[in-house]
């Protein structure tokens, strides 16, 4: 595993239940603000990485579940993330302004 994904799985382990942040806040907080495509990359390989990844807790800048496809199991990231009182109307986060995380003013 790269060292970049494990510092992307470091912050993605902060964010709280309850909240979000998105591949570009991420990328932007570890000083490489145009790889937000790399962040998207690191998630889609957190599903088999321990200790666990809450990779449901980030999303695109529009706060879209772009990354839904790569949860399995029977537990959706949708689900996961109504769980811990996130509101989500189809694909996207109504509440997406108070619920955003972002890790360069949090960490």
């Amino acid at each position: 595993m790269s060292d970049f994904y494990s510092q992307v799985y470091e912050i993605v382990r902060l964010i709280p239940p309850g909240r979000v942040t998105t591949y570009g806040a991420i990328a932007k907080a570890l000083g490489s603000g145009k790889s937000s495509r790399l962040v998207g990359y690191a998630m889609n390989n957190s599903h088999v990485i321990k200790p666990h990844v809450p990779a449901h807790r980030v999303v695109n800048r529009n706060g879209l579940l772009t990354g839904k496809h790569h949860f399995t199991g029977g537990i959706s990231m949708k689900d996961l993330l109504a769980a811990e009182g996130v509101v989500v109307d189809g694909d996207i986060i109504i509440n997406f302004q108070m619920v955003f995380w972002d890790p360069m003013i949090e960490l």
